[in-house]
Parts: structure tokens; C-alpha cells; sequence
């Protein structure tokens, strides 16, 4: 006897409906508590929602990520990378792809990161007082392409371009991107697999001795497995690296405690804050695999070919593993959230993205002690990949009459939302940056 789908209450939203993308939480929470391992009838997707049920599916080899990829939503070919193969081509592209992005090649980068985060706030102090810089435009860009200008030895004078190209080609995150914005996305992506391979080649002229120069040199790759795994650096890390700082100030300036406890504590505490920020909102929200044999999870059955979704916005938020999940706690410890994936696919760019948010954020609070966000309910982009906010313009001394708000869960809206339909398809997003 076949058991009928477990359906959301009327009264929530569906977190992949329009409505429901600016505050997905109260429906995963319902979701986690009530069918974490839930079929939904109108993407045909299994949404895993509880923290253990996401480790098994990320770290399981009976859950494919090259399969999970080929069953986007977007008909569009991914370049060799990663993100589309399983173990052992996973392993044999991930060895040297360390080279781009593993602790050696941050190592060689972190003092100039640290410089030129010091010249992004100093042109953020030389602004007007009455000014409103935003924090995604005028903090998170900046910061990410300096970051992967120093990685691939960019030129200042080249950082527009290279700018240019991320963002376009970084509507390919979103899988379920307006058919004429896709096919930008893939035409922006072709340009860039373009630009970096010409800038590769003046590298190896040059005799660069930069992570990409390195990348490029290695032989265990072809050239278009090299290319590959830039492009999917780029389009998996450019922009969701700018999205956390937006993210990240968005949850962190209402709590003024955890604001002085960040700019007068060390880099230790800046790196777990960071986690912790990356733990609440997520840029990357879920990843997609399909599974290769029938999988019984704590929370319920897949059957063999399940298209799954390991939701790690849920499951970072899961009462069973974090202590008052939905609050703050820019000292939390442990803190085994899954933001940077698991298991053979766990992000290789995740001490890059540590070391350069803690860098940027507690140079920032410190620089700008009285630093606000706005008083208005936050703005969140309808796309799904990354989960990204629009615009959070910043107040950079206190304005009067500003009041403290009080922390709880950062960004909630009300959970009295009213039901709206499912659009049809769904996203498959997969291996980190």
C-alpha cells in the first residue's frame, strides 16, 4: 500500500515557492521535525532536512554527485571538475585542484588578502559621513575578486574584467534562473573558460609562480580538466564568498554584544564567528545527489535513482546537534555545520573562505565600531543558489535615535505565512566552491 506524501500546513510557505525564499526556515523546521526525509510531489525531489540524515547523504557513496548534477533542472554540459564526477575521478581532479585552493596556496596569499583588505576599508573610511555603502556591492565583490585575483595573479588593472565575467557567469548557480538569464549565464561562462585560459597561458610565459600558475603546470590534468576546475572555482566560489559578507553582517550587526566581543577578540574567535555566521545563512543552501541503491536513513526510505536534496540550511539549524540553533553564538564550539559540504566533496576552498571572511569582518567592526545594518526587514534575492541578500546598505558610525535590536534568529520573518503553489522543477546544486 502506497503512503500518501506528506504535504506542509497550509499556513507555511514552500521554501522553494517565490514567496517562500526570503525566509525558508519555518518550513524546514516543520519539514525536519515532522518528514525529514520528505518526497516532494511537485519538484519529484527527496528534501533531507535533519543534520545526520545530510552527513550520510554527503559522505555515502551510495549518493552520486555526478548523477545529482546530470539531474538539474538546466540541460546545460558542466565542464570535468568535481562537482560532476564521482570517486575515484573525484579524487584523481581534487589532488591537484589543491594546489588552486588547498592550505599551501592560501598560505601564499594571506598577506596580500590582509593588505588589501586594509585598502578596501580605507577607501570605505574616506567615504562621506552621510554615506551608505553596501555591503554586498562595496564589501563582499571587492573582497572576493581581490581574493581570486591574488589566487589566479591578476593585475589590478584586469580586475574589472575578471569581475565582469564572475558575476555574469554566476547565474549559473541558480538551476532554476529564467530560461534568456540561463542562456547569459552559459554564454558568460563560455567567455570566462576563455579569459582564463589565455590568462593561464601568459602565466606560464611569465614564469608566475602563483596557485593558478601551479594549477596549470601540473600534468596529471588536460587542459580542459584544468579549465574545469577553474571555472567551477569561480562560478562556485566568486560569488558566494562575496554573498557571505551580506549574509554574514546581516545576522551578526543587530547582536551588539557579539559585534564587541568580535572586534576585541583574536583570530581564533574571528574564524569561529565566521563559521557560525556561515552556519545561519548559508550562500550554498542545499546540495543535490541521486542515490545508486536503496538507502534507509534515521529519518525514512530512498529507493534506488532518488533524486535527493541534502538541505544543509535545515540542517544546520537541527535542534538534535546545536544548542539553541536558531540564535548567534559567534563562540560556538563545536560547530559541525555542513555549510562547506562532507565527505569526498567537502569544500577545498573552506580555509580560504575561513581566513578571508575573519580577515574582513573583524577589521571591519573594528574599524567601524558603531557599524548598522538597516532597520528595515532584510532584502533577499528570489534566487534559490546562492541564498543572497540584494542590498544591505550600511550605517557606518551610529545614527541617532538607531535602537539595539534584541538577537534571536537572524533575518525571520513571522512564521503566519500564507501557502502559495510550488513552481514547477527544482535545483541540484552540488559540490562547494
Amino acid at each position: 500500500m502506497t503512503t500518501a506524501p506528506v504535504r506542509l500546513p497550509e499556513h507555511l510557505i514552500h521554501p522553494f515557492a517565490p514567496a517562500g525564499r526570503a525566509n525558508p526556515h519555518p518550513a524546514y523546521r516543520w519539514l525536519r521535525a515532522n518528514d525529514p526525509v520528505h518526497f516532494d510531489a511537485g519538484s519529484r525531489l527527496w528534501l533531507i532536512t535533519g543534520h545526520g540524515d545530510c552527513a550520510t547523504v554527503l559522505r555515502d557513496p551510495r549518493f552520486s554527485a555526478a548523477q545529482g548534477q546530470r539531474e538539474r533542472a538546466r540541460e546545460d554540459a558542466l565542464p570535468p571538475s568535481m562537482l560532476t564526477t564521482d570517486p575515484p575521478d573525484h579524487h584523481r581532479l581534487r589532488a591537484p585542484g589543491a594546489l588552486l585552493l588547498g592550505p599551501a596556496a592560501v598560505r601564499s596569499v594571506a598577506d596580500a588578502i590582509a593588505r588589501d583588505t586594509d585598502e578596501l576599508l580605507e577607501r570605505l573610511g574616506q567615504l562621506p559621513a552621510d554615506a551608505r555603502p553596501d555591503a554586498v556591492a562595496d564589501l563582499g565583490r571587492p573582497l572576493s575578486t581581490a581574493v581570486f585575483g591574488r589566487l589566479f595573479d591578476l593585475p589590478s588593472s584586469e580586475f574589472t574584467r575578471f569581475e565582469t565575467l564572475a558575476r555574469a557567469a554566476s547565474v549559473n548557480l541558480d538551476p532554476m534562473a529564467p530560461p534568456a538569464r540561463a542562456a547569459l549565464g552559459r554564454t558568460a561562462a563560455g567567455a570566462l573558460t576563455r579569459y582564463l585560459d589565455a590568462h593561464t597561458t601568459l602565466l606560464t610565459l611569465r614564469g608566475s609562480d602563483s596557485p593558478l600558475a601551479a594549477l596549470a603546470a601540473d600534468d596529471r590534468l588536460s587542459r580542459p580538466e584544468m579549465l574545469g576546475i577553474l571555472n567551477l572555482a569561480v562560478v562556485g566560489g566568486w560569488q558566494p564568498l562575496a554573498e557571505l559578507v551580506g549574509n554574514a553582517l546581516h545576522a551578526l550587526l543587530p547582536d551588539r554584544a557579539a559585534v564587541r566581543r568580535l572586534a576585541d577578540g583574536d583570530d581564533e574567535l574571528a574564524r569561529t564567528a565566521v563559521d557560525e555566521l556561515l552556519r545561519l545563512e548559508a550562500p550554498i543552501p542545499f546540495t543535490a545527489r541521486v542515490t545508486t541503491a536503496p538507502v534507509e536513513l534515521a529519518g525514512g526510505f530512498l529507493p534506488a535513482g532518488a533524486r535527493v536534496l541534502a538541505v544543509v540550511t535545515a540542517a544546520n539549524r537541527d535542534p538534535a546537534v546545536f544548542d539553541r540553533p536558531d540564535e548567534l553564538r559567534i563562540d560556538r564550539t563545536p560547530n559541525p555545520h555542513l555549510s562547506f559540504g562532507g565527505g569526498p566533496h567537502f569544500c577545498l576552498a573552506a580555509q580560504l573562505v575561513r581566513q578571508a571572511g575573519a580577515l574582513l569582518l573583524a577589521r571591519l567592526v573594528r574599524r567601524f565600531p558603531e557599524l548598522r545594518g538597516p532597520q528595515d526587514a532584510p532584502d533577499w534575492d528570489l534566487c534559490l543558489v546562492p541564498r543572497r541578500l540584494r542590498a544591505l546598505p550600511l550605517h557606518l558610525t551610529a545614527a541617532p535615535g538607531v535602537l539595539t535590536a534584541t538577537p534571536g534568529e537572524p533575518g525571520a520573518a513571522s512564521d503566519e505565512l500564507i501557502a502559495a503553489p510550488l513552481p514547477a522543477g527544482c535545483p541540484a546544486s552540488g559540490e562547494r566552491r
